[in-house]
Order: C-alpha cells, then structure tokens, then sequence
C-alpha cells in the first residue's frame, strides 16, 4: 500500500471497529483496536493512534477493567498533548469515567470540573466538548448530594443540545437528566426523557447505550413504585448486557432488578442474583452497586432475623460508601445501621452510626451559625 494512502485507510478501519463496538462486541472491538493501534505507531500517525486508544478506552469500560480504561485514556490524551482541550476533552471525560465506575466519586468530579474551567476561560465553546463534561458530571454530582449543582448541569447540557454534532452524545444528555428529573419527583418527565434517548439509540443501533437506557427506565419506574414495569425494564436490560458482554454494567443492573424482586416479596430471588453478581465488585470496581448489594442483603437479613449477618452487610456497605463519598446512600445506609443497633440494645454505637449519616449530610456552608460541622465520628 503507498505510504499516502495509509492514513485514510487506518481511517476507515477505525470507524468500522466504532461500529464493532457499537453493536456491543468489545471484545472483537478491543483486538481491532489494538492492531491498529500498533499499525498507526509503526507509520508514526499521532490522530489515529490517539483515537484507537480512545477506543480502547471504550472498551475496556464497557466489559469493566477499569484500570485498564484509565491507562488508555491517559495515553490517548498524552498523545493529544499538543491540541487544543476540545480535542482532549472525549480522553479527559473517559478517564473521569472510569474513576467514577471505580467509585472514585470526588476525583472525577474534580477531572470534570477542571477541565469545565479551562474550557471557560479558552474563549469561543465548543458545544460538544462542553456536552461531553456536563452529561458527564450529573451522575457523581447527584451520587455526592450536590442536587443543585446536577440540575444546573443538566439545564446547561439541555441548553447545548441544539447545538451539538454528535447524536449519540445528544442521547446521552437525556439519559443523564432523566436522573435529575426523577430527583425532583417528575417521574412522567424522567422516562420521556429516556425513551427519547432510547429512540436515538435504536435509530444509531448503540446496543450497550440501548441496554443501559432500559436499565434507567426500569430504575425510574421502580422510584415511582411501579415495580412490574420496573422489572420487565430491567430483565430486557441484563438480557442485552449479557449478549454484549458488557459484564459491570450487567451486574450493577443485576442490584438494581434485586431490589424490585426484594420489594415484589421475592426475597430469596434477590439474593440468589446479589450472590452471583457481588463477586464481581470491588472496592475499586463497582463500589457504589457493592454498597447497595450488601445493603440489600443487610435488609434481608435483618427481615429473617439474622442480625448479625445484617450487621456485616451493614458494615461492609458503610466502608465502601464512606470511601466513595455517596452523601444520599450513606445517610440512609446510616439510619439503617443505627436502627439495628439501636433495637439490639447498642444505643452508644447506635448514636455514633446516626452521627455519621449526619455528618455526611452536613459540609461547610450548610449551616446557618457557628463554625463548620465537625467530620464523622462513626
């Protein structure tokens, strides 16, 4: 092949394995990207080697080796060094990604944010690269309690919407504003909000993206308490996850269905699925479904009366709650162990586990007199 003509090809290549990917096949995407990855290091071609590692990125995220995805993320925006943040901004938004999936909730947002800064400062907006951050920033803001600042940043994607390129990136701001609708109790508003989404998806054929948008639905509808939609919703998400092997997302899916099961008076379903699944999380992967898993399990325990078996599941979510920073779940994780101590006659530790939800609840700037509220003392 003459040496001018391999960038288009390199070129083309890439955007046939974006399709692999998108179909849901990360695996068979993942080896594709890495030949041609090592096709674009041997022509010295910096754009495609850039984009073949962000791909690997994708990757990786989808099928949930994390350390993996942050490392591609990291070299594909070291190769990008010498461009302008727009350009960098898909590597500095996957990176922030995958330290969110990891349950690293501050730093990413603190990725997200920095980079929100200095495209502000940069001049002229690119609507995309903006789009990019804000989608990306609603779900830790929403997981730390920062409901004011998630709205905003949902209202501020909306408001770029018209304006963006990239369809795909248009579904993704639905997707994640439905969580801040549903925040503020506008059920109706949420699922029209992700079966927009879902159209987009469907008519783009993003398999993944279509599962995870079913995996919404279904945890929107059981908010509002309609369970059997809930499940169904659910049950069609694994469904698709299995088959595209999107292995983290399946299990957080697998605790979110779980819980519908629990609450559909099917305690033992639920845990059947949470044991096959918890093996699958980490401190370091999957954190805050881990929390949610061994909360779920707490309560079921504690319903069949083996308290100290909902105690540990107790503990164990707070430590890997308390490590993420998730102010809204750990507070109620908190009431949760502090009425078990409580009824088990433990009021001290009791006390302590309730002060620990408060304390979490409670940051500098939020109270009205005195100095600033003292940290945990769980």
């Amino acid at each position: 092949m003459p040496e001018r003509d391999v960038p288009e090809v390199v070129g083309r290549r890439l955007a046939e394995t974006r399709r692999v990917l998108a179909d849901g096949r990360a695996e068979e995407a993942a080896e594709r990207y890495a030949a041609l990855l090592a096709e674009a290091e041997r022509h010295g071609l910096v754009p495609e080697q850039a984009a073949a590692l962000l791909g690997l990125g994708e990757c990786a995220l989808e099928t949930g080796e994390l350390h993996a995805a942050r490392g591609h993320f990291e070299q594909a925006e070291a190769q990008l060094s010498g461009e302008t943040l727009p350009v960098r901004v898909p590597a500095v938004r996957g990176r922030a990604v995958a330290h969110y999936l990891a349950g690293e909730i501050r730093y990413a947002v603190h990725l997200l944010e920095s980079a929100l800064d200095e495209l502000d400062r940069g001049g002229p907006h690119d609507p995309d690269a903006l789009l990019h951050l804000y989608t990306a920033v609603i779900g830790p803001y929403m997981d730390l309690g920062a409901h004011a600042r998630a709205a905003q940043a949902a209202e501020f994607a909306l408001a770029l919407t018209p304006r963006a390129a990239d369809p795909a990136l248009i579904a993704r701001t639905h997707r994640a504003v439905a969580r801040t609708l549903l925040a503020e109790g506008r059920y109706a508003e949420a699922d029209a909000s992700l079966a927009e989404a879902a159209e987009l998806y469907r008519r783009l054929r993003l398999r993944t993206e279509l599962a995870n948008c079913h995996w919404m639905r279904g945890y929107v509808h059981a908010q509002a308490g309609e369970l059997e939609r809930a499940e169904t919703e659910l049950r069609q998400a694994l469904e698709m996850l299995a088959q595209t092997r999107a292995a983290l997302y399946r299990s957080q899916a697998a605790v979110e269905l779980a819980d519908v099961l629990h609450r559909r008076g099917r305690p033992a379903e639920a845990t059947a699925l949470l044991d096959g699944v918890l093996g699958d999380f980490s401190a370091e992967r999957g954190a805050l479904h881990a929390a949610a898993a061994h909360r779920l399990l707490g309560i079921i325990a504690e319903d069949a009366d083996e308290t100290d078996s909902a105690e540990e599941h107790y503990v164990r979510a707070l430590s890997l709650l308390e490590r993420a920073g998730a102010a809204g779940d750990l507070a109620d994780l908190c009431r949760l162990l502090g009425d078990l101590l409580r009824r088990t006659g433990r009021t001290e530790a009791a006390l302590d586990a309730y002060r620990t939800g408060l304390g979490h609840r409670t940051t500098p700037g939020t109270t009205t007199l005195g100095p600033a509220p003292t940290g945990p003392l769980f």
